[in-house]
């Protein structure tokens, strides 16, 4: 039975997790019969200890820039750990960065893992997305000084901005996963709390659509900030500097794996109703094929070696696309912001 392009995006997120698990279901199996954590390291200047920063990739050459922006950025600061999902990547590319083959569970149960497993030495576990790329040391300056103050769980660098709490009459910004460093000994000794996502999610939405759901991390934000625990937000002018990266790539990472050859990627754009358009799910896509092909490009300038994904269209193919279906989106989807990211990261390679 023809499948919808919605249907068909379900589907190949569980056949791809089934067909990755031929790489990483006995790396999986031998991780969880030891769960080694990151070594207890020495107290770094005023008491502050070395954060563990974990991300998890299931497209290699976006792993490469990853890593190369924490390295330039980060260096020694962190200690890097990636969960490599694809069951692709070679560690020896990685030099400063532990990678564990890991199947393709949902994003929350691998960062509880890495929290309550890996990181249990450190008192700051730091999840960071792979399309947010560091782009700053003042990254470990600030998460210092908001650590400093005793009530902080958390600190992001990128919140959610469509929604927020309300709670006892106030407004909280919602931290997110993207990018957020997590105070261990509360989160995990204290509370006893997970990033899994919830329902019945009531609080104010800024776009009219009620949130309906509690994404990674959002819950336990929300519980957080019940108790009485700082969930800090940086500054946008400060994030701003700190980070960027794009949104949603999971989704059309999926698809190129799902698709055999470039017109099958084409034609799953140009086959749906014109009004579907107004939805998330084919223009988050087509902006993240874009941002694809800026990530090869990337690996390209950074490694010297083109990386070829057999189903990605050209960028040419993917802007005619995006430019004969912007009449039907809707006005809050802005492809601009994808193109920004794309040029600061050529511009600060």
């Amino acid at each position: 039975m023809p499948r919808t392009y919605y249907q068909l995006l379900q589907y190949a997120f569980k056949r791809f997790s089934i067909l990755s698990a031929r790489r990483t279901l006995v790396p999986t199996l031998k991780y969880y019969l030891t769960r080694m954590p990151l070594p207890l390291i020495p107290s770094q200047r005023d008491g502050w200890e070395k954060p563990a920063l974990f991300t998890m990739n299931i497209l290699p050459p976006m792993a490469t820039v990853w890593y190369h922006f924490a390295e330039k950025n980060l260096g020694n600061h962190v200690d890097k750990v990636m969960f490599d999902c694809s069951g692709t990547l070679n560690p020896k590319d990685f030099p400063n960065m532990h990678i564990q083959k890991f199947l393709n569970f949902y994003a929350a149960k691998k960062s509880d893992e890495f929290l309550y497993h890996i990181a249990t030495n450190r008192k700051i576990g730091w999840i960071c997305d792979d399309d947010m790329f560091p782009m700053s040391p003042q990254m470990i300056n600030i998460l210092q000084k908001e650590f400093a103050e005793q009530r902080t769980a958390s600190v992001s660098f990128r919140p959610r901005n469509w929604w927020h709490y309300e709670i006892n009459g106030q407004s909280y910004e919602v931290s997110s996963s993207y990018c957020t460093a997590i105070n261990r000994r509360i989160f995990c000794d204290t509370e006893h709390l997970s990033l899994k996502p919830a329902d019945d999610n009531n609080h104010p939405s800024h776009i009219g659509k009620p949130p309906m759901r509690y994404d990674t991390f959002d819950k336990a934000n929300e519980i957080l900030i019940q108790k009485g625990y700082r969930c800090a937000i940086v500054p946008e002018s400060e994030r701003d500097i700190c980070l960027t990266g794009f949104s949603g790539m999971s989704g059309a990472v999926i698809l190129l794996h799902e698709f055999k050859k470039p017109e099958d990627t084409i034609l799953y754009y140009m086959t749906p109703p014109k009004e579907q358009w107004r939805g998330n799910v084919l223009f988050g896509t087509l902006s993240s094929m874009l941002a694809i092909c800026t990530i090869c490009e990337l690996y390209e300038m950074i490694t010297g070696k083109k990386y070829v994904l057999p189903s990605l269209p050209t960028r040419e193919q993917l802007l005619c696309i995006r430019e004969t279906h912007l009449p039907y989106v809707r006005d809050d989807q802005d492809p601009a912001w994808f193109d920004a990211v794309g040029e600061r990261l050529k511009r600060e390679l």
